[in-house]
């Protein structure tokens, strides 16, 4: 599921997603992030910009299953320490794992 305020992102990907021949098997929603439910991803990736992570960060954290993967593209998350952060073609991209349940704070 992809998720983005803007009308045309979400036509854009649509099309871009028959074209791949994957349209079954996704789908794309004009709506807020912070409006959007969380809890059934098991992956999320994100390309927003640095306020925005910080801002959805605690919404991820208790809405997400531990273990669902979090990536980010460009932009890291504050003080929560990424798991791992690889350069793609001169691009930065950053892993996190959503940790149990009352383990140690993400951001330690």
């Amino acid at each position: 599921m992809g998720v983005d305020l803007n009308p045309q992102r979400v036509q854009e990907a649509t099309e871009n997603a028959q074209r791949a021949g994957v349209s079954d098997r996704v789908q794309f929603r004009q709506q807020d992030l912070f409006d959007t439910d969380f809890s059934e991803a098991t992956v999320v990736t994100l390309y927003l910009l640095p306020q925005v992570n910080l801002q959805l960060r605690p919404k991820l954290l208790s809405e997400l299953q531990p273990g669902t993967r979090i990536v980010s593209h460009a932009f890291d998350m504050g003080d929560w320490k990424p798991e791992q952060v690889v350069e793609v073609d001169g691009k930065t991209i950053y892993y996190w794992t959503v940790p149990e349940r009352g383990a140690e704070n993400p951001t330690q």
